[in-house]
């Protein structure tokens, strides 16, 4: 899969060569135990709470938010009563944990409070009821176990131990829970603003993006994916207009076939996809010494076998999506009846911005490859936003994160930099943080990464008191004001 399909033209005569490998990591671990079954408890209560957010109406299911939150107070007490939570408007709760040192810079831990909904009609898919946080196979079952409950619930383990424990940290922490990541952020941008209005300039911000892969495509075998970067997020709407009247007598071009032509022109006419501009080439760096023989040598110097890699990549959806902007047409709409003409037809394409575009030049090159056909305009939907910046994959900031998700993972396990293709809360720090990274501490294989959003959602019990330990490293090492 991907690069392994490699052709050994041209590369076997160098495959005897080694490879340079990454920066070595140190893992970075506390002597901390959490008992992983108290863990799952609590979030499989978390996971009875329906927390579904809606981008038309923010107080939707405010009843199961107030409950969840109650809950969160209820089991976590030390953190509420310590750390002066505030809400900073429907719900997005920011939690204060005051440094000793004001010169320090802040830090901030992220998590989400939402779910998506379950499809209607396809309940009786689940092993176990959704939302009924079952325990069961060694697994939490349920609605936002990996997306991301679970992420949420042993993260406030780890704080209320280092609570308990009487930790006090030089830097101030920032806790940031959000109530509407699957609708846009708003909370989270709330959030940011808090910081900004007071001047305050995080070293880094963590959320949620990736996971340890247990049998990634490109090595079969265990990844520890950090993203270091996120897509933009860009909505166009593509409006055709032509003549109306009867359907008897029709123009030549319909404002639907010319929408047809619009799209297609659209479609043909694709964003730069390459290696540049991104974490590719350290991702595949970080991959190589896994990958076996030519595969890893043609990773590992993917400056000389770029080209060849890349047209490896393109083959992939996956892949393909992590080197350039991606175009979707998601919606289209026109017509009133069949024997009618409309006189105007939209579709509204969502676009998933690489770095190296932004929502201005996007626009330019959408207009640009229509520019051939009358009556079309291209406008984008109110909110867009570019890609944040890349964040640092050597220095300490990502040596901390890097090497308190070495210390939970498996010995050999390669700490790999990418490039998250959806969107998370942590884009709204891209001005009040100076990196931004995205690693949630779980453990997946494909086929389980694939149910978030989906059927038969869970998480491995085990790994909870992991994903605790992990976030008990990153509070304990980044407590000390040396950066």
């Amino acid at each position: 899969m991907y690069i392994r399909a490699l052709l050994a033209s041209g590369i076997l005569a160098l495959s005897a060569c080694g490879a340079p490998t990454a920066d070595d990591i140190r893992p970075l671990r506390q002597n901390i135990v959490f008992d992983a079954n108290e863990v799952a408890q609590d979030l499989s209560q978390a996971i009875q709470y329906r927390t579904i957010s809606s981008a038309f109406d923010p107080r939707a299911s405010w009843e199961e938010f107030e409950g969840f939150r109650a809950f969160l107070a209820r089991r976590f007490p030390r953190m509420h009563a310590a750390l002066d939570p505030q809400d900073l408007g429907d719900g997005q709760l920011l939690f204060t944990w005051a440094g000793s040192n004001e010169d320090a810079q802040p830090i901030v831990l992220l998590a989400h409070q939402d779910v998506v909904p379950i499809e209607p009609g396809t309940e009786d898919q689940w092993s176990y009821p959704p939302f009924d946080g079952t325990i069961a196979d060694g697994f939490v079952w349920g609605r936002g176990t990996l997306d991301m409950k679970g992420h949420l619930i042993a993260l406030l383990h780890a704080v209320e131990r280092h609570l308990e424990n009487g930790t006090q940290p030089e830097r101030t922490i920032y806790i940031s829970l959000g109530p509407d990541e699957e609708v846009g952020g708003a909370g989270a941008r709330r959030a940011a603003q808090y910081l900004a209005d007071r001047g305050q300039q995080a070293w880094f911000a963590l959320d949620e993006g990736g996971l340890t892969v247990l049998d990634s495509p490109m090595t079969n075998a265990p990844a520890a994916m950090i993203g270091v970067a996120e897509k933009g997020y860009m909505t166009v709407t593509v409006t055709a207009r032509a003549r109306g009247g009867h359907s008897s007598t029709p123009p030549r071009a319909t404002a639907i076939s010319l929408l047809a032509q619009a799209i297609n022109a659209i479609e043909q006419a694709p964003f730069e996809h390459s290696l540049n501009d991104g974490p590719t080439r350290a991702m595949l760096q970080a991959m190589a010494p896994e990958m076996e023989g030519i595969a890893g040598f043609a990773a590992a110097n993917n400056g000389i076998f770029g080209p060849m890699i890349r047209g490896q990549l393109m083959e992939e959806d996956a892949a393909r999506a992590l080197i350039g902007t991606t175009i979707a047409p998601t919606i289209i709409e026109g017509g009133v009846k069949d024997n009618v003409l409309p006189q105007e037809a939209t579709a509204h394409i969502n676009l998933r911005l690489h770095p190296r575009d932004t929502v201005e030049s996007a626009l330019a090159h959408l207009r640009a490859s229509v520019r051939h056909l009358d009556g079309i305009t291209i406008e984008t939907d109110q909110w867009a936003s570019n890609a944040p910046p890349v964040a640092d994959f050597e220095g300490p900031a990502w040596q901390l994160i890097a090497g308190a998700a070495s210390g939970q993972a498996e010995p050999g396990t390669p700490m790999v930099p990418f490039m998250v293709t959806g969107a998370t809360d942590v884009r709204a720090f891209a001005d009040t943080a100076d990196n931004l990274y995205r690693y949630s501490p779980a453990r997946a294989v494909m086929a389980d990464v694939a149910r978030i959003h989906g059927d038969d959602e869970r998480i491995a019990v085990e790994d909870l008191a992991r994903m605790s330990g992990f976030f008990y490293t990153v509070i304990a090492e980044a407590s000390a004001a040396g950066e």
